[in-house]
C-alpha cells in the first residue's frame, strides 16, 4: 500500500501562484509515474501533469508554460508549482502515484480556488 498526503491548496487571486506538494509513504517501489489530476465541478477528472520515472514529463495543454511539476526522489515527494493561475484552474487537485502498470493510488484531494 502507498499512502499519499497532500497539504496545500487554498484561495488565490487570478494571476497568483500556489505550490502543491504530495508526500508518498508505505510500499514505495516500482513507481511508474507520479503526478497531479484535477476535477472541476460537473467535469471529469483530468490529467494536469505527471512525471514518468526516468522517461518524460507530461502536461495538459491548458497548463503548459504556467505549471511546473517536479519530484524529490529522496523524499518521495512530488510538487506542482502553479503560476499565472486562472479562474478555470479552480478544481480539486488529486495527487496520483502509479505503481507498476496498473495500480493507482490517490491522495485525498485539495481544493484550489482562483477568484478575486
Amino acid at each position: 500500500q502507498v499512502q499519499l498526503v497532500e497539504p496545500g491548496g487554498g484561495l488565490v487571486q487570478p494571476g497568483g501562484s500556489l505550490r502543491l506538494s504530495c508526500a508518498a509513504s508505505g510500499s514505495i517501489f516500482s513507481i511508474y509515474a507520479m503526478g497531479w489530476y484535477r476535477q472541476a465541478p460537473g467535469k471529469q477528472r483530468e490529467l494536469v501533469a505527471r512525471i514518468i520515472t526516468g522517461v518524460s514529463t507530461n502536461y495538459a495543454d491548458s497548463v503548459k508554460g504556467r505549471f511546473t511539476i517536479s519530484r524529490d526522489n529522496a523524499r518521495n515527494t512530488v510538487y506542482l508549482q502553479m503560476n499565472s493561475l486562472k479562474p478555470e484552474d479552480t478544481a480539486v487537485y488529486y495527487c496520483n502515484v502509479q505503481q507498476g502498470t496498473t495500480r493507482h493510488y490517490w491522495g485525498q484531494g485539495t481544493q484550489v480556488t482562483v477568484s478575486s
